[in-house]
């Protein structure tokens, strides 16, 4: 048990942020979720207030959950988190890198320059142009600039014709903004989420879809199970997040008949993955990475 004042930005009651929350406060004896749309940030006085606690007095804070749903509104939120850190806070993972990643075009920009394979991908403003992405795809996924859990995705098929597929175009246009296409590639039934600590590989788990979805998200019926990724997998996903230089994170990675892509790296990390998947605790790890970090054993 140490003296340390540990925050967990998070959504009380779900259940990563809890589990999170509790392997803290069993090492502590502190417990504070944080509630970041409710901080009040007094810049001139170096204090951001929450529940009567002062942020930036904290030994150290770890992002779980900004927000239960992605929006620009995310950003401003880690500004403040980023005010917090100058204080001498640390934050676990940096604001800074977290920034980099909840927008998907960020993200996708930094795995391309990379040279991380990706499924083609095609990103404009322009209807035209996005109209001629989907026929020469002949099936894409529209993907919303912030979303999680495929939240706002969309399933755009060329053999539409093309008074729909402008129709549609439009609509999530006058929703989403820029149009980010890319192609719907054949996946064998599950995507891999590989996981990091410290830049160091944790093990991985499978989505496995369900009969009824394109995706395999476990809000549309997919399910969790353990998975063995290759040498070179691995190698690939080590390499997409050392990019971000991020404490805690998943690298979502698909096997095709043409190898190996990476559809994202996470702002956040999911612990359910690692605990129906494989029966690992990753809050307890991540708990005791973060105390050895902050007290330098």
């Amino acid at each position: 048990m140490t003296d340390l004042k540990i925050g967990v930005v998070g959504i009380e009651g779900k259940w990563s942020t809890e589990v999170l929350a509790e392997a803290i406060e069993q090492r502590t004896g502190f417990r504070l979720v944080i509630d970041i749309e409710q901080v009040v940030a007094n810049l001139a006085d170096k204090k951001v207030l929450y529940k009567g606690f002062n942020l930036c007095e904290l030994d150290a804070i770890i992002i779980k959950k900004i927000s239960q749903t992605y929006s620009p509104a995310i950003l401003d939120r880690l500004e403040i988190l980023r005010f917090v850190e100058s204080c001498q806070c640390q934050i676990f993972s940096p604001p800074e890198s977290i920034i980099r990643l909840v927008d998907r075009m960020a993200c996708t920009v930094s795995l391309a320059q990379a040279d991380i394979p990706m499924p083609p991908t095609i990103i404009t403003e322009d209807i035209n142009a996005a109209l001629n992405a989907v026929h020469q795809f002949d099936e894409a996924i529209l993907k919303p600039l912030f979303s999680t859990k495929a939240t706002g995705m969309e399933l755009i098929k060329a053999k539409q014709g093309d008074k729909k597929l402008l129709s549609q175009l439009s609509t999530y246009h006058q929703k989403h903004g820029f149009y980010y296409i890319q192609k719907k590639l054949t996946l064998p039934g599950h995507d891999l989420g590989l996981m990091f600590l410290g830049g160091q590989y944790q093990g991985a788990y499978a989505r496995v879809s369900s009969s009824t979805s394109w995706n395999t998200t476990i809000a549309n019926g997919g399910k969790y199970a353990a998975a063995y990724p290759s040498d070179d997998i691995i190698a690939m996903a080590a390499k997409a997040q050392a990019l971000f230089k991020l404490d805690f994170t998943t690298v979502d990675i698909a096997e095709t008949e043409q190898g190996p892509v990476c559809f994202e790296v996470s702002a956040f990390g999911g612990f359910k993955g690692a605990k129906e998947g494989l029966g690992i605790n990753i809050a307890e790890k991540y708990a005791d990475y973060v105390i050895a970090k902050i007290t330098g054993n």
